[in-house]
């Protein structure tokens, strides 16, 4: 199946994303054994049977309902356990309160919830903020709560349950009620992230698949911003960043962010492809499409470039060449086909290639830093939401990226299971983060839920 024509879509997205969450069984097996051989539902990472068994997934009484009227199973970690610990519609991104509290955003509603922890049973939940244009993005510097609305970013003061003093840190944010934009805008939703020096980092989607035009906008799209310590005018930290959803600080004060890479990509060489014989240069292939370009996972500089949308990331050891091996470590740039074939618009050679990234369509979003267990340690968890229209789907997964010396080691699965070996799915993982108990946290906008996943002992 083809996609459809990359230079038409300028509403891609999140919402056909969100669409194509379809509920679905779970795999065979019994639960807490590695699953046979040719039944694995698909794992996008590295992770082999021995890694990962099949548990079920425990779900409270009276949240039984939707993805959950059937018995779901997941893959995790040997030994560890899952369960729902809460019903959040529309649970996007999250973050720990200083009172051990966690707060979800949910874009749909113009919500931030508040998840109570409850012993060893569901979750206490409550609305935090409401009235909020698509609230995403959600961080704390100490006791201030910063929330990135699609328009602005907003910061409040959190104590005893309650956000007050709401003052807005930066306006004017576009996105589909921008008068320029005519309601198009398919990368509204923003995060935010804090650095140890207290500047403010948040980023701005592309409008668009390939709209080239977002590098010349004011404020410039496709980008991550820096607001100074203390505030004042923000700036571009780094540009050519198509959507990075996920953005973090690293334990060493370094910016990182997961990119949702273009759709329906020219084949850039000019020879034959796979049984396509002749040059296929300029040519959208399904077969390459489908695996490119890679999605990134960067770790971001003053004045960093990213590439997009002139100049991708391209996993292939053999370039061009259908069936070749894939390297995911530090793929090199090769000029995009249809916007800069000559090199004139930027010149990728001069582009330093970045240094991690995942498969084609894979749609990371949520980014976070913490210390698992052995044996994983010091890492970044990733929230892949799986693609949206690639045949065969690339499946959701929580991911884990080991995190030592400032180097991004490559893609480990922590938690599969979500889509069946037909491809359905009865959940999207978007975000991860470790809480106060040594537990992981995992929102889920299409099932909906918000999962505990628990390490031996937790």
């Amino acid at each position: 199946m083809r996609l459809s024509n990359g230079r038409s879509l300028r509403i891609v997205a999140l919402t056909a994303a969100a669409a194509a969450g379809l509920a679905a069984c779970g795999g065979g097996g019994a639960p807490g054994t590695p699953l046979p051989a040719g039944n694995q539902p698909p794992v996008t990472a590295e992770a082999s049977a021995s890694d990962l068994v099949q548990a079920k997934l425990a779900v409270p009484a009276g949240m039984t309902e939707g993805a959950f009227e059937a018995e779901r199973t997941v893959l995790i970690p040997k030994g560890w356990s899952m369960a729902v610990f809460a019903r959040t519609p529309s649970a996007r991104l999250a973050v720990w309160t200083p009172d051990g509290k966690m707060l979800v955003s949910r874009p749909k509603e113009g919500h931030v919830d508040v998840l109570t922890p409850n012993g060893s049973g569901p979750a206490d939940s409550a609305t935090l903020l409401k009235g909020l244009n698509q609230p995403h993005g959600l961080a704390f510097d100490g006791a201030t709560l910063y929330v990135a609305e699609s328009s602005r970013i907003n910061a409040y003061d959190y104590a005893d349950g309650r956000a007050t003093n709401r003052r807005t840190v930066v306006d004017g944010l576009p996105d589909e009620k921008s008068a320029d934009l005519h309601g198009q805008y398919a990368h509204a939703l923003k995060s935010v992230a804090v650095g140890p020096d207290h500047a403010i980092y948040y980023s701005i989607g592309s409008t668009g698949n390939i709209s080239e035009e977002d590098r010349s906008a004011s404020p410039e799209r496709a980008a991550i911003f820096r607001v100074p310590p203390g505030g004042g005018a923000p700036e571009v930290f780094a540009r050519g960043v198509r959507n990075g959803t996920g953005l973090a600080v690293a334990p060493d004060g370094t910016v990182w962010t997961a990119v949702n890479h273009r759709d329906n990509i020219q084949f850039p060489y000019d020879t034959p492809f796979g049984e396509e014989q002749g040059s296929q240069r300029g040519k959208v292939l399904d077969a390459y499409v489908a695996d490119h370009p890679a999605e990134q996972l960067a770790k971001l500089t003053p004045g960093r470039d990213l590439g997009w949308p002139y100049c991708n990331s391209d996993q292939d050891v053999q370039p061009g060449v259908a069936g070749t091996a894939y390297d995911y470590s530090e793929p090199k740039y090769v000029k995009d086909q249809e916007l800069n074939p000559d090199g004139s618009k930027l010149d990728c050679s001069k582009l330093a290639p970045v240094e991690q990234s995942m498969g084609a369509h894979s749609a990371p979003l949520g980014l976070n830093f913490a210390t698992l267990p052995a044996p994983y340690g010091a890492g970044a968890l990733v929230g892949v939401h799986g693609s949206w229209n690639r045949q065969p789907p690339r499946a959701p997964e929580v991911s884990f990226f080991k995190y030592e010396n400032g180097k991004m080691s490559g893609q480990k699965t922590l938690v599969g299971g979500f889509q069946g070996p037909d491809g359905k799915r009865w959940g999207r993982p978007v975000s991860a983060t470790v809480g106060p108990d040594g537990a992981i946290y995992i929102t889920d906008d299409s099932a909906p839920a918000v999962y505990r996943l628990a390490p031996p002992g937790k």
